[in-house]
């Protein structure tokens, strides 16, 4: 089960995340955002990091050019889109980035054809992204069974179990649900979280048993 821990704000929690299991550090670099950082102290947090943990720029509703230089500059492996950009700006994206989320709103007539937008790692969240509000898991249904789909919208420690037996998906994403305040992690739901959501995989989230998973290597 691939575990992401998001809206990392500081060295601490990123570190943390990572001492606890977790696979991927998320930092949001969303307009307006509770959560959002620069490019700079993502950077200083990047470094620091071991070569495994895949981290994580989000981004909403961006000129594809600004991802990719906001990204770079923040030194991070992955991107994820999370507004409603087009199936052509996630493929553009895509030509740099090796690994391209792509979520969803639980909601979006888009979903089904989720796979048309050349990444194979999508997210489906609730009607308001970064709320923390379950939304009806049933509609994950909707996704392309070909994609790797990874839950988050709400989850908690005390729920991910659920969620993971209902859904079954390839990973789980949570940022809200662990925190003592917007950005600052509580070290024991973290802990709590990646534990109980190891707990109800069926399966590991690579094909294998060989974690840590290098992400450089593929």
């Amino acid at each position: 089960m691939f575990v992401k821990i998001c809206g990392i704000t500081n060295e601490d929690d990123a570190l943390l995340s990572v001492a606890m299991g977790a696979d991927a550090v998320g930092f949001n670099f969303v307009q307006g955002s509770k959560r959002q950082i620069a490019a700079q102290v993502a950077y200083d947090i990047t470094r620091r990091l071991p070569p495994e943990i895949l981290t994580v720029a989000i981004f909403r509703d961006e000129l594809p050019s600004r991802v990719v230089d906001v990204a770079h500059k923040a030194g991070v492996k992955a991107v994820q889109l999370h507004g409603r950009e087009s199936a052509a700006d996630t493929r553009e994206i895509a030509k740099t980035f090796r690994w391209v989320i792509k979520a969803f709103n639980a909601r979006d007539p888009n979903l089904p054809r989720a796979n048309e937008y050349g990444t194979d790692l999508i997210m489906i969240d609730g009607p308001e992204p970064g709320s923390g509000k379950v939304f009806d898991w049933s509609l994950a249904g909707d996704a392309p069974d070909s994609l790797k789909l990874i839950l988050a919208g709400g989850l908690t420690p005390e729920n991910v179990g659920a969620a993971i037996t209902e859904v079954q998906p390839w990973g789980v994403d949570v940022a809200t649900g662990v925190e003592k305040s917007p950005g600052k992690k509580d070290a024991l739901a973290v802990k709590r979280f990646i534990e109980n959501a190891r707990a109800h995989a069926a399966e590991p989230y690579i094909g294998d048993d060989d974690l840590p998973y290098d992400w450089d290597f593929e």
